[in-house]
C-alpha cells in the first residue's frame, strides 16, 4: 500500500484550492493501491489557505521544536503542521504503508528540497514536516518526480 499526497491525485486541497494532478498516480489509486491524504487538511488547515514555509530550518527541526512554520502573513502554524505529520503517520501505520509519494517542495510533504522560509521561491535541502516524520518511522518517501511509472521506482 502506498500513501500519496491527495493533490497529486486531483483533489483540490492545495493551499490555493487547486491540485497537482498526476495521471499515473490517479491510475494507481484507481487500482486500489493508494491512500490519498492531505496532511495540511488533517492538521486542521483550511483550503484555500495562505502559503506557508518552514522558517530557516527543516521538518526535523520543526519536530524537534527548534524551528517554526509560518504562513505568508507571519502567523505561526507550526502546531497544525506537527499535528498533520502525526495524523498522516497514524494512517500510514494503520494501513501498513511502506512507500509515500508526496508533493515536492511542500513544507509538509517535501522530500529532499523545500522552500527556505523567505517566500522568495528559493529552495533549500531539507524535508517537510510530514516527510521527515514518515522517514523517521521507516517509511520510504519520494516525491512525484522520483516516481517513474506505475510500479517502478528509482533507487
Amino acid at each position: 500500500m502506498k500513501l500519496v499526497s491527495a493533490c497529486l491525485c486531483g483533489v483540490n486541497c492545495k493551499y490555493n484550492g487547486k491540485n497537482n494532478l498526476k495521471l499515473n498516480l490517479v491510475e494507481l489509486m484507481q487500482e486500489g493501491d493508494v491512500i490519498p491524504v492531505c496532511p495540511e487538511q488533517l492538521g486542521g488547515l483550511p483550503t484555500p489557505r495562505l502559503p506557508a514555509e518552514i522558517n530557516a530550518g527543516s521538518g526535523q527541526d520543526v519536530l524537534a521544536g527548534t524551528c517554526k512554520v509560518f504562513n505568508k502573513s507571519g502567523v505561526d502554524v507550526t502546531d497544525m503542521y506537527v499535528k498533520a505529520a502525526y495524523e498522516t503517520l497514524k494512517i500510514a501505520q494503520l494501513a501498513g504503508v511502506d512507500i509515500a509519494i508526496l508533493k515536492s517542495r511542500s513544507p509538509s510533504c517535501g522530500s529532499g528540497y523545500i522552500y527556505d522560509g523567505s517566500f522568495s521561491n528559493k529552495l533549500c535541502q531539507a524535508d517537510g514536516v510530514t516527510a521527515a516524520l514518515l522517514k523517521k518511522n521507516g517509511i520510504r518517501v519520494m516525491d512525484e518526480d522520483e516516481y517513474k511509472e506505475k510500479g517502478e521506482y528509482q533507487d
